[in-house]
């Protein structure tokens, strides 16, 4: 080979390597991209959350401008935790379950409604349910619904949602985003994202990762469940029937819920499924209303493989707090069973979940004496 054709090839090579290397940039901005695009229309702007002002100042304390000299024993510095899987500290989603058995997200009432707080610091997941039948002011329905502008909780979704007849708000959050804004307007509540999934795909998800395994306790559990005491592997279907039987009360169909969703956490997390966890998300993906992002979405699956299983814990209001009701429902032209509450008892624990301080060791202290429920996944 002469030294001619040796240069050539050390230039054609090089030229190779560059573009090669360009292609190899260009992949992975392409996927960069397309990673941090939300993959549906985002939640509505809320106002930044802020606890209720709770601090006095302490009678007789020192006098501003006092200056206290710094010691002299050296204080250890401690590092500042950092946020594992990606994380940016903490993450507040809207999680819905929706009661449509179709294909799409055209229609549907909130059967489910939890506020997700995710902890990548701690890390922690804390899940609070929110009662469905509560009588709610539900912003942009009143020019729809002659001047009404009150329905139960569970209708804000599906007075959101763009099918035929609904779509009462125009921005393209839909039913999860006005769901959002009236979480905020009555409760205080504020979440960045939403993830929405209907009856088919729940069950299409329990049978994608072959059945999860129940174990009903004892006669309180049996009860509810409609189940007897001891072991159980369910198919989607039947697990669906489960988390949906309310022959003891709603809450008894929270109890429920909490049950079969700790099993499929379970399921999800173990050996033989928690490989297939990004194929899961993938093929299931499409079948979701969400605006989170696909890199948001590795994240969250990152952390399900590394939680304790005592850091993920579902709490609910004291059911004390609540009694059931009738009221007049000018839509249905007929009375409805809703549950009533003070609303400002409510926006307390709210807060203090946002914030983190709930639940924790003290109660929150009421007019009554009352019991916090909280179930920890085992």
């Amino acid at each position: 080979m002469t030294k001619k054709q040796k240069n050539i090839i050390t230039v054609l090579s090089l030229i190779t390597i560059v573009l090669l290397i360009s292609v190899g940039v260009y992949a992975v901005q392409a996927y960069q991209t397309f990673a941090a695009q939300p993959l549906g229309p985002s939640m509505p702007f809320f106002e930044p959350f802020s606890m209720p002002a709770t601090w006095t100042p302490t009678p007789g304390g020192a006098p501003l401008g006092m200056v206290t000299l710094a010691p002299t024993i050296p204080i250890p510095v401690t590092k500042t935790p950092v946020p594992i899987c990606g994380g940016t500290g903490i993450m507040n989603v809207l999680a819905i379950g929706a009661d449509s058995r179709s294909d799409n997200y055209q229609y549907g009432l909130a059967d489910v409604i939890r506020i997700v707080r995710v902890d990548f610091v701690t890390p922690k997941v804390t899940v609070l349910e929110i009662p469905r039948d509560l009588w709610v002011e539900i912003p942009h329905i009143a020019d729809n619904l002659n001047g009404q502008d009150h329905e139960k909780l569970n209708q804000a979704y599906l007075y959101g949602q763009p099918g035929d007849g609904f779509a009462y708000w125009d921005d393209p959050s839909a039913g999860p985003g006005l769901l959002a804004l009236t979480l905020n307007l009555n409760f205080g509540i504020v979440t960045e994202h939403y993830l929405s999934v209907n009856m088919r795909t729940f069950v299409n998800v329990v049978n994608a990762v072959d059945g999860i395994d129940l174990n009903i306790p004892n006669e309180e559990y049996a009860q509810n469940t409609g189940l007897d005491i001891g072991e159980y592997h369910l198919n989607g279907d039947q697990a669906l029937k489960v988390a949906r039987n309310r022959n003891e009360g709603g809450f008894a169909r929270v109890s429920n819920q909490n049950l079969v969703l700790c099993s499929l956490r379970k399921k999800l997390t173990s050996p033989e499924v928690v490989t297939q966890i990004p194929d899961l998300i993938t093929s299931f993906q499409d079948n979701v209303l969400t605006d989170l992002t696909p890199q948001q979405i590795s994240q969250l699956a990152c952390l399900g493989t590394k939680l304790p299983p005592e850091n993920i814990s579902f709490v609910s209001f004291p059911q004390e707090l609540f009694t059931q009701d009738r009221i007049y429902d000018p839509v249905f032209e007929k009375e409805v069973s809703y549950m009533q509450v003070d609303f400002n008892i409510l926006r307390d624990y709210a807060a203090r979940f946002q914030a983190g301080t709930w639940p924790g060791p003290e109660p929150i202290s009421t007019t009554n004496e009352i019991e916090e429920t909280e179930v920890v996944c085992e």
